[in-house]
C-alpha cells in the first residue's frame, strides 16, 4: 500500500498517511464503517454489501473525486472523499471558483474517536489540497446537526457560510481559504519540511 502522500505531524507524533481505495481491497473495510452506529445518521450507507460494493466502484469511476484511506502509523482509520466542485451537486448552492475543492470524511474505527485525530487528519489533508496552485479555498459542507465535525472544521480554519439543501441532507456549507489556512498552520508545516 503504497500512500498517495504522507505527512509526520510533531503536535500528535504520529505519521498521518493516505492511500487511494481499491475497490477489491477496501470494499469490506469500508462496508464494515458503513455500519458504525455513529456513522449511520450521517452517510445513510447501511445497505448491503452487495449495494455497497456498486456504490463504491460507482464513486471510483467519478472522476471529479479522488477517494482515500486515511492511516495513523499505518493502520486504516478513517475515510475520505476529496472532490472538485466543478461537477459536484454543490457547485449549484453558491457560486464556485472553478478551482474549489471540497472534502468529506469519517472516523471509521471506534477506537480512534474522541482523541484528537480528525483535526491532525483533515488539516494534512486540505494541506493536500492546496498543493493545487490555482485552489484558493476548500469546502465542506458537514450535515448541519453534526456539530462535532463542524468544530473540527472551524479548528482547522472553515468558517460557516450558510445551510444548504443538498439531495441527502441540510448541510452547513463552510470555507477554508487558503491565507486562514497558511497563516494559522504555517508553523507545523514548516516542521514537517524539515524533517
Amino acid at each position: 500500500m503504497h500512500p498517495a502522500f504522507s505527512f509526520y505531524d510533531s503536535t500528535i507524533e504520529k505519521t498521518l498517511a493516505f492511500i487511494k481505495v481499491d475497490l477489491e481491497r477496501d470494499a469490506a473495510l469500508l462496508h464494515k464503517w458503513q455500519q458504525q452506529p455513529y456513522v449511520v445518521p450521517f452517510w445513510k450507507l447501511n445497505i448491503s454489501f452487495e449495494d455497497y460494493e456498486k456504490h463504491l466502484g460507482n464513486f471510483l469511476t467519478d472522476k471529479h473525486q479522488t477517494l482515500y484511506l486515511g492511516l495513523i502509523d499505518g493502520v486504516p482509520m478513517s475515510y475520505w472523499e476529496a472532490y472538485w466542485v466543478k461537477g459536484d451537486v454543490v457547485e449549484t448552492c453558491y457560486d464556485p471558483h472553478p478551482e474549489d475543492q471540497g472534502i468529506h470524511l469519517l472516523i471509521g474505527e471506534e477506537a480512534y474517536l474522541g482523541k484528537g485525530y480528525a483535526l491532525p487528519l483533515l488539516r494534512a489533508i486540505v494541506h493536500s489540497q492546496f498543493q493545487s496552485q490555482a485552489t484558493e479555498k476548500v469546502i465542506a459542507e458537514p450535515d448541519i446537526s453534526n456539530e462535532k465535525m463542524i468544530h473540527v472544521f472551524e479548528k482547522c480554519g472553515f468558517e460557516k457560510v450558510k445551510p444548504i439543501e443538498l439531495p441527502d441532507k441540510t448541510g452547513m456549507l463552510m470555507y477554508c481559504h487558503r491565507e486562514t489556512f497558511e497563516r494559522r498552520w504555517k508553523d507545523v508545516f514548516r516542521t514537517a519540511a524539515t524533517k
